[in-house]
């Protein structure tokens, strides 16, 4: 179905066709569709077991809306947001770009959302039926960026299974900044401190920019272990990495996402993965579109992945069809379970 209705939906201006996707999950008329139950996929994070390791990233379930449906499609599990304490509108229009000939997509969108109260109701009037994450970020005006993030937690630590920290956003201005040792440490030792406060054991995962200098991989990895931050998402848009791209659009500003940062990406999990090793988790993201593609970032070192231009260019089918196609590499491995071909990259 997708396939024949693509091309009227890429006439659409692509947040127009994001909008009209999530009204259309919204009315949760999607079958339940059963997910191929195989051995070979089934994955553990946080202490649960889930049926594959891939999820929908943050980004495209921005408000919280559709999770529930996102399950149905046949996700592992669910990120939302990125939420911020107050309700923001985001970046001006236009501020979402396609790059067909690239399979990318191009955004400034600014953390446009509802805001934390109403997207804690929202989720505690719609137990979600998955895994469920919840990405936080800082407004665009607030005077005091680490407070915002601790706003999030103290919505969001009794509601999620994770929650993720998005240091990474390109569109949002000085954010990658935490980057830097210094406010890192101080974020995340604030972030530790409001935990314990609030006694949460709830998991925290660090979204990083695919952009940091290659040399400040092993003191973010210390960084991280020495706070206690079990899991880290490689990596966000970057607002780099055009020259090759074909589409005129590629002279927008904002965070390119999609195949193009596929290679990026997998070389950045395999650094931190000789660097971290067991220590922490890591969340493939970047170029997803397929079982080779998830084949690739796993054996980089990635435990589980992320996708979601992919969907936009394969349509809301793309899981099972990547599920389908990772279940034939995997026999011709040997292996037991996806698990074991984490990090076994020569």
């Amino acid at each position: 179905m997708f396939e024949k209705i693509r091309g009227l939906i890429f006439k659409l201006d692509p947040e127009t066709a994001h909008n009209l996707a999530i009204k259309t999950l919204k009315f949760n008329f999607i079958p339940n569709k059963k997910v191929q139950q195989n051995n070979l996929l089934e994955t553990k994070i946080f202490g649960k077991k889930i049926p594959n390791p891939i999820g929908i990233a943050a980004g495209f379930d921005k408000d919280a809306e559709v999770y529930n449906s996102l399950f149905k499609l046949g996700f592992g599990y669910v990120e939302v947001g990125t939420i911020t304490p107050l309700k923001q509108y985001g970046n001006p229009k236009p501020r979402v770009f396609r790059l067909e000939e690239d399979e990318a997509l191009i955004n400034r969108l600014g953390f446009n959302n509802s805001g934390s109260d109403k997207v804690r109701s929202r989720i505690l009037s719609s137990p979600p039926t998955g895994l469920l994450g919840i990405n936080i970020g800082p407004n665009k005006d607030t005077k005091d960026r680490v407070k915002d993030f601790l706003v999030g937690l103290r919505k969001f630590h009794d509601i999620g299974d994770y929650l993720t920290i998005n240091i990474s956003s390109p569109n949002t201005e000085n954010l990658r900044n935490f980057h830097n040792d210094e406010e890192m440490g101080e974020l995340l030792e604030e972030i530790q401190t409001e935990k314990d406060k609030l006694k949460t054991n709830i998991p925290i995962a660090i979204k990083i920019s695919p952009d940091l200098e290659f040399k400040s991989i092993d003191k973010i990895c210390e960084i991280l272990i020495k706070n206690k931050i079990s899991t880290v998402i490689i990596s966000n848009s970057t607002d780099r990495t055009r020259e090759n791209l074909k589409n005129i659009n590629k002279l927008e500003k904002g965070g390119l996402s999609g195949k193009p940062l596929e290679n990026k990406s997998n070389f950045l999990i395999n650094e931190f993965y000789k660097s971290f090793k067991s220590d922490i988790t890591i969340i493939g993201v970047g170029g997803i579109d397929s079982g080779r593609s998830v084949y690739e970032k796993i054996i980089n070192g990635a435990k589980l992945v992320q996708l979601y231009t992919g969907m936009v260019f394969k349509g809301p089918n793309i899981v099972f069809k990547i599920n389908n196609e990772l279940i034939e590499i995997i026999k011709k491995t040997g292996v037991n379970n996806i698990s074991e071909l984490r990090g076994s990259k020569k």
